[in-house]
């Protein structure tokens, strides 16, 4: 079954300030889906927050996804 997953910037501050944010974000979308074991269907990149709809036969694939996604989120900030 897909789910509708949102993630927003903190305080829905800006989580894509330029091109190579949105070109990083599915680069690594696409990886970490790989890894998880999740399909990713359709998503939405907005300024300040991302939807995806992804499904997965494995039940705790999508939370493991947004994990890593918010791991990944921090640590290219901080670079």
């Amino acid at each position: 079954m897909p789910l509708h997953l949102i993630q927003r910037g903190n305080n829905r501050q800006i989580c894509f300030a330029a091109d190579e944010d949105y070109r990083f974000y599915l680069d690594w979308l696409k990886q970490y889906a790989d890894k998880t074991g999740c399909r990713i269907h359709a998503y939405v990149l907005m300024t300040n927050h991302v939807h995806l709809l992804v499904s997965s036969s494995l039940a705790g694939a999508p939370g493991e996804l947004m994990k890593r996604n918010v791991s990944m989120t921090l640590r290219h900030r901080a670079s």
